[in-house]
C-alpha cells in the first residue's frame, strides 16, 4: 500500500476549499456539500454490479475502486463513491467492506469500524423515535391505545435474538407493553432517507413524512404529527454531510450512508453521488449484490428519484462463481471445469439482460484469481465477444488500477459510443403497488408471478387508499438466487414470489416488500469473523478488512 496522503490534499485535488472540509483526523473528513448547491452536476455516472453472488466470491467493491483508480491513471478525473460498512457483516462472515488487496478505500480499519460516526447517529435517531413515540403512548395511554405501532428499534450488529422482543414490561410505571423487535441499522427508514435526500431541508420534510402507526380512529399517524422531526433532524446534522477518504492509490473516494441491497434499496447517498458528479468528471459506484437487487434499485429507486442517468454500468464476474453457478462444489471451484463453467454462463446472461434493458451500454469484468486459467478466461472473453459484449480481464486487487486500465478503456468506448439518456424503468409509478412488483419478478428476476399473502394483500389496499400507490417498490429477498430460495439455482425461472409482508417508508419514498424467509435483522455464522480479530499492543487490528 502506498503512504496515505493527508485528506487536505486530496481535497485539494478536487478543488474543495478548506471551509467546506471538515477533518475527522489526517486521513479522513466530511465535505459540507451544501457550498457546493450551485454547481451543476456534470461527470459521467457509472454503476459497478455483479452477477449472483455465492460463496466464491466475485469482487464487487475491489473492481468499483480499481477502475476509479484505473481512470485517473488513463487522465481522467474520476472519484470512487461508495457505501459505509456496517459492523453486523463486518464481525459476521465478511470482516469488512472497503475492497482488499491493492484495491481498497483507506485508512480501511477505519473505514470498517467506526469512520465518521454516520451509522451511530442513524442508529441513535431511529431509536430517539422510537423513545419519543414510546413515551408519548405512555403519557397519552389513558385517552386511547393505537391500533397499530409499525416504528421498531435497530442496533448495527447481527443479532437474531433482538427479531422479536417485548418491551415495556414490569407494570404500568415502566411503559406501555407492546410485541416489537430491532432491525439491523442498514435497513433502517432513517438510513434509507437520509441516503435518498437531498440538503438539510429536504432530510427534515423526509423525516416528517415517516408513518410510525396508525391510532385509535385507524388514521395513520406520521412524525409531523408529533412535532418530533426537527429533533430528529438535530441528530442527523453531520451525518448528512458525505465522507472524504482515499483509495489505495491515494485518488478521491467519496463514502456514504449504508444501506443493505437485500433488505433496503442498497445504494450510497444521492448527496454522495451528486457531489462526485460536480467535483470529477466520472463518478464510479456500486450498487448492493447483483443487478436483480441493488442494480434494479439502483435505476428504479435512486435514479428515478434523484433525476440520475448513468452512462454506462460494468457487470462483474469470477470464473469460480461462475463455476459455482454452474454446479461445481466449492472444494473443485478453482480447478479448471468447462462443463460447470459453460452451465454457469447463463447467470452472467441473465445480468447482462437486466442491464441492458435499463438502456445503458454495459461491460463485463472478469475478476482474475490467481488459480484462474488462460484458456477459460479465453473462452469467457469469446462468449462475450460473440454476443457484441465489451469484457476485461482485471486484476486490481493484485495490481491495483493498472489492473483495471482494460475496463476502464472499454467504459470511456462504451460512453463515448452511446447517447447519455434517461434509464428505461421496469414499471410506471401509476402502476399499482402488486403490478409493480409482478413486472420485477417477470422481468428482471425471471419469475412468472408474485402472489401476496392476505396480510400483504391488506397492507397493499390500504396504502393505496391512503395515496401511497404511486410510490417505487423496493423487494427485501435473499441475494443467492433470482428467486425466494437462497438454493434457487444459477437462473430460475418460472416460480412465484411470496410476498408475505408489505412495510411503508414514506419518508424515504419508496414500500418495502418482504419475500421469503429474508431477515431485516441477520444473525451471526457458526463462527463469526469477530473470534477471529485482535488488537496489539500499538493498536494495530488485525481480521478487519
Amino acid at each position: 500500500m502506498n503512504r496515505l496522503r493527508p485528506i487536505v490534499q486530496v481535497a485539494a485535488d478536487l478543488g474543495i476549499p478548506d471551509s467546506a472540509l471538515e477533518p475527522f483526523g489526517h486521513y479522513k473528513a466530511k465535505i459540507d456539500s451544501a457550498r457546493f448547491s450551485d454547481v451543476t452536476p456534470s461527470g459521467a455516472l457509472v454503476l459497478v454490479t455483479a452477477i449472483t453472488p455465492n460463496k466464491a466470491g466475485i469482487g464487487k467493491t475491489v473492481n468499483t475502486i480499481g477502475l476509479s483508480m484505473a481512470l485517473n491513471r488513463l487522465g481522467k478525473k474520476a472519484i470512487a463513491v461508495l457505501r459505509e460498512p456496517s459492523l453486523g457483516p463486518c464481525f459476521g462472515m465478511k470482516g469488512g467492506a472497503a475492497g482488499g488487496g491493492a484495491s481498497q478505500v483507506e485508512p480501511s480499519v477505519d473505514i470498517n469500524l467506526h469512520f465518521n460516526g454516520d451509522f451511530h447517529a442513524i442508529t441513535s435517531a431511529h431509536n430517539m423515535l422510537a423513545a419519543l413515540l414510546d413515551n408519548h403512548l405512555y403519557q397519552n395511554r389513558h385517552t386511547g391505545r393505537w391500533k397499530e405501532v409499525y416504528w421498531k428499534r435497530v442496533l448495527d450488529v447481527n443479532d437474531r435474538s433482538l427479531r422479536h422482543v417485548l418491551s415495556g414490561l414490569g407494570g404500568t410505571a415502566h411503559g406501555v407493553p407492546a410485541e416489537t423487535g430491532f432491525d439491523i441499522t442498514p435497513a433502517s427508514e432513517i438510513m434509507a432517507l437520509l441516503c435518498l435526500a437531498e440538503g438539510a431541508e429536504d432530510l427534515l420534510a423526509r423525516i416528517n413524512r415517516i408513518i410510525l402507526g396508525k391510532d385509535q380512529h385507524g388514521m395513520l399517524v406520521s412524525v409531523s404529527d408529533l412535532g418530533f422531526g426537527p429533533a430528529i433532524a438535530i441528530l442527523l446534522k453531520d451525518a448528512i454531510k458525505p465522507n472524504l477518504a482515499q483509495t489505495s492509490e491515494g485518488t478521491p473516494a467519496i463514502i456514504h450512508g449504508g444501506p443493505f441491497a437485500n433488505i433496503a434499496h442498497g445504494c450510497n447517498s444521492l448527496e454522495a453521488t451528486k457531489l462526485a458528479l460536480k467535483l470529477g468528471e466520472f463518478a464510479v459506484t456500486e450498487a448492493g449484490f447483483g443487478s436483480d437487487l441493488g442494480g434494479e434499485k439502483f435505476f428504479d429507486i435512486k435514479c428515478r428519484i434523484g433525476g440520475l442517468k448513468p452512462a454506462a454500468a460494468a457487470l462483474v464476474c469470477s470464473l469460480q462463481a461462475l463455476k459455482l453457478h454452474g454446479g461445481a462444489s466449492e472444494a473443485t471451484m478453482k480447478e479448471a471445469d468447462a462443463g460447470a463453467l459453460e452451465q454457469g454462463m447463463v447467470n452472467l446472461e441473465r445480468h447482462l439482460e437486466n442491464l441492458r434493458s435499463f438502456g445503458v451500454p454495459v461491460v463485463v469484468a472478469i475478476n482474475r484469481f490467481p488459480w484462474d486459467t488462460e484458456p477459460e478466461l479465453d473462452w469467457v472473453q469469446h462468449w462475450c465477444a460473440e454476443r457484441k459484449v465489451r469484457v476485461a480481464v482485471t486484476e486490481c486487487f493484485a495490481r491495483g488500477g493498472a489492473g483495471s486500465e482494460d475496463l476502464g478503456r472499454l467504459v470511456l468506448e462504451a460512453i463515448g459510443a452511446s447517447q447519455i439518456a434517461e434509464p428505461r424503468w421496469v414499471y410506471s409509478l401509476k402502476a399499482p403497488l402488486a403490478e409493480k412488483v409482478q413486472q420485477i419478478v417477470q422481468r428482471v428476476y425471471g419469475g412468472a408471478a408474485a402472489s401476496f399473502s392476505d396480510a400483504a394483500k391488506k397492507k397493499i389496499k390500504e396504502l393505496e387508499q391512503s395515496g401511497f400507490g404511486d410510490l417505487p417498490v423496493c423487494i427485501a429477498k435473499t441475494q443467492y438466487s433470482f428467486s425466494a430460495e437462497p438454493q434457487g439455482g444459477a437462473a430460475a425461472s418460472g416460480f412465484t414470489l411470496p410476498v408475505r409482508e408489505v412495510l411503508l417508508n414514506a419518508g424515504a419514498g419508496f414500500v418495502v416488500c418482504v419475500a421469503g424467509d429474508i431477515m431485516r435483522m441477520p444473525g451471526l455464522p457458526k463462527v463469526p469473523q469477530a473470534l477471529h480479530m485482535r488488537l496489539d499492543d500499538d493498536g494495530t487490528v488485525h481480521g478487519v478488512g
